[in-house]
C-alpha cells in the first residue's frame, strides 16, 4: 500500500509546493523510463499524464483495455513517482454524434462509471500501482474542450453536475484519492466560445461545486512576464499584455475567489504552467522568451510559490516534458524543457541545479 493519505481515507495534502511535470509517456514505451528518470533526477515527485477515456474503454461501455494504463502506472510506481491522471477525451460510443472533439458524454453516468473503474483499478490498495490524484476534464471554460457547445452559466452547471458524479464515484471507490477540478484556461475571451477563468470559477461555486472537489485545478502560464509580475502590473502595463490573466501569478485571483466562497482550507494545484520560446508559430511569438529565460522563470515560479503561496499551493506541474515525436512546427515543442530526443535544454539544467543546490526547497 503506497498510500500517504492520513487515517480515515482522506486525500493527502501536498507540501507547498510539490514538484510535478506534464509528461508524454503514453504510447511511448521506449522513452518512458528515460523521461521518468529525468524527472526524478531533478528531484520531481509527480508526473501528470492524459489517460484518454477513448483509449481505455474504446469499443463499448464496460469493455476495457487497461494494457497501456497499467504499463504507465507500473513504470511510475517503479520510479517512485506519484501520478496525477487527467481523465477526459470521450469514446465515440458515448455520444450520438460520435464527435472526435473532446466533448462530454451524452450521459454523464457513463463518465462516472469510467471513473469508478479507473479509481478502483489504481486505488491505494492496488497491486498494479496507485494513481494518487485524478483531474476531472480539462479547460472546461473553452468550447473546443466541450464539444463546441456554448460556454455559459448553464454549461458551468453541467460541468459541476459531471464533477459531482465523478467525485462521488471516485470517493466510493477509494476515499483517499485526490479529486482535482479540470484546469481552467487563462483567456480574455468572454463569449460562448470561451469564458475568463475567474468568471468561470465563480460560476462553478454558484452552481454548488464546493463539496465536490478536494483541489481546485488552475493553469498559470507566464506569457511574456517573469514570475514575480502581479496581475495588477500586467493589467496596467501593455508590455506584459495589458490583462490580469497574462501572468503566472494569475492563480492568486483564483485563490481570492476560493477565500470569498469560504473554501480557503483547500489547495490549488497548477496543472499546467510554463513559458514558450517559440520562433516558428506567430500566434505565440509575441510572448516568447529565450531558453535561458524559460529556465530562470520556471525556477523563479517555484521559488515564488514556496515563498508566497504556502500553505495553499500544492502540486505544480510544469508544462512540459516533450513527446518524442514533436517537431518545431508544433507549438508544444517550444514549451518543453527537454528536446524530443531526450537531451536537456537550459530549463531542465537550471531546474536540476536549483533542486540540487537548495535554491528550491
Amino acid at each position: 500500500n503506497r498510500s500517504s493519505a492520513p487515517a480515515g481515507g482522506r486525500p493527502e495534502r501536498a507540501a507547498s509546493p510539490e514538484y510535478g511535470m506534464n509528461v508524454f509517456i503514453w504510447g511511448n514505451e521506449r522513452t518512458t523510463d528515460r523521461d521518468l528518470k529525468k524527472l526524478t533526477d531533478a528531484g520531481f515527485g509527480w508526473q501528470k499524464t492524459l489517460f484518454q477515456w477513448r483509449f481505455i474503454e474504446p469499443e463499448r461501455k464496460g469493455k476495457f483495455d487497461w494494457s497501456e494504463a497499467d504499463r504507465i502506472v507500473k513504470a511510475s510506481k517503479a520510479a517512485g513517482v506519484k501520478i496525477l491522471a487527467r481523465l477526459d477525451q470521450q469514446p465515440a460510443w458515448a455520444r450520438a454524434d460520435h464527435t472526435q472533439k473532446n466533448a462530454p458524454p451524452d450521459n454523464y453516468q457513463d463518465y462516472a462509471d469510467f471513473i469508478t473503474a479507473f479509481v478502483t483499478r489504481y486505488s491505494s490498495t492496488s497491486s498494479i500501482g496507485r494513481v494518487d490524484a485524478i483531474q476531472i476534464w480539462n479547460e472546461q471554460n473553452l468550447n473546443n474542450e466541450w464539444g463546441g457547445g456554448a460556454i455559459d452559466q448553464n454549461q458551468a452547471k453541467d460541468y459541476v453536475r459531471m464533477l459531482k458524479m465523478a467525485y462521488e464515484a471516485a470517493k466510493a471507490a477509494d476515499p483517499s484519492v485526490t479529486v482535482v477540478t479540470g484546469g481552467v484556461a487563462q483567456t480574455g475571451t468572454d463569449n460562448n466560445d470561451a469564458r475568463p477563468d475567474d468568471v468561470y470559477v465563480r460560476w462553478m461555486y454558484e452552481a454548488g461545486a464546493k463539496p465536490y472537489f478536494d483541489v481546485l485545478g488552475a493553469h498559470g502560464h507566464g506569457y511574456k512576464a517573469p514570475p514575480t509580475i502581479s496581475p495588477d502590473e500586467a493589467e496596467s502595463n501593455q508590455n506584459w499584455g495589458g490583462h490580469r490573466f497574462f501572468v503566472f501569478r494569475r492563480v492568486e485571483d483564483m485563490r481570492q475567489i476560493m477565500v470569498d466562497n469560504g473554501d480557503s482550507d483547500k489547495q490549488i494545484w497548477l496543472l499546467e504552467f510554463g513559458w514558450t520560446s517559440d520562433t516558428v508559430n506567430q500566434a505565440y511569438a509575441w510572448h516568447r522568451v529565450s531558453e535561458d529565460e524559460k529556465g530562470d522563470n520556471l525556477v523563479g515560479a517555484y521559488k515564488w510559490a514556496a515563498d508566497h503561496w504556502a500553505p495553499w499551493i500544492g502540486v505544480m506541474c510544469l508544462w512540459t516534458m516533450p513527446d518524442p515525436s514533436w517537431q518545431p512546427s508544433d507549438e508544444k515543442y517550444w514549451w518543453a524543457i527537454m528536446n524530443p530526443d531526450g537531451t536537456a535544454r537550459a530549463a531542465y539544467q537550471k531546474l536540476l541545479t536549483a533542486r540540487k543546490n537548495g535554491t528550491l526547497p
